[in-house]
């Protein structure tokens, strides 16, 4: 009589290889969110109305931005072929290969780097802001957006050969990005899930001379 064979396990605190933890992960259809960074298995706790809020709020702004800039293409909770790990950001941006991007596909998932990170944080801040920003910054990811939710406050990184810089929010408090013309966000509303305030400015950013050079930019490869 023949068996159905088991499917190895995946828990927190695992040491495992990165083909090792996506063969096991591809096994288990009913473990949702999953990361390996620098060789150890991470799970997320159950996710907040908080959380949530301040998730669909970013994804929504870089969706936004993506689709009036042709070239760049926005995801959610995909997982990332990176050096020796495996990275589910909350969300990403990126710039396609043929535009000048860095960043692919291997089979189903993204390999590379994306140009812009994103990590709501509540109960994993100890490797948003530790091994997974070490992760990161290896890798070459050229921007890493945190959103801490206890207590709140928004940081911008911009990669730099000796390492992320923090991004100051000009005197309106927004924070522009340096990768992406016109990737505008404003602190307060952001952190308030003001979402009409955080899209109007997003627009103003959109409609502004370098986001328009950047699209002409992307156009030319």
């Amino acid at each position: 009589m023949s068996t159905v064979p088991i499917a190895a396990p995946l828990w927190p605190g695992q040491r495992l290889t990165r083909d090792e933890f996506l063969r096991r992960w591809e096994a288990l259809p009913e473990v949702k969110r999953a990361e390996l960074i620098g060789g150890l298995v991470y799970m997320a706790s159950p996710v907040t109305a908080d959380h949530a809020r301040r998730d669909s709020l970013l994804i929504t702004w870089l969706g936004v931005y993506a689709a009036s800039t042709p070239g760049c293409k926005a995801g959610n909770n995909c997982t990332w072929i990176m050096l020796d790990s495996a990275p589910q950001p909350d969300a990403d941006l990126t710039i396609a290969p043929e535009s000048g991007g860095q960043s692919g596909l291997d089979g189903r998932y993204c390999t590379g780097a994306p140009e812009l990170a994103v990590e709501v944080s509540m109960s994993t801040p100890g490797y948003d802001f530790g091994a997974k920003l070490a992760l990161y910054q290896r890798a070459g990811v050229r921007e890493y957006l945190t959103v801490a939710l206890n207590p709140p406050r928004i940081t911008w990184r911009a990669w730099t050969a000796d390492g992320y810089v923090q991004i100051p929010p000009d005197a309106g408090g927004i924070l522009r990005s340096r990768v992406f013309p016109g990737l505008w966000l404003d602190v307060e509303a952001a952190l308030a899930s003001d979402s009409a305030k955080t899209l109007a400015t997003l627009q103003r950013g959109i409609e502004s001379p370098e986001h328009a050079a950047f699209v002409q930019r992307l156009a030319g490869g």
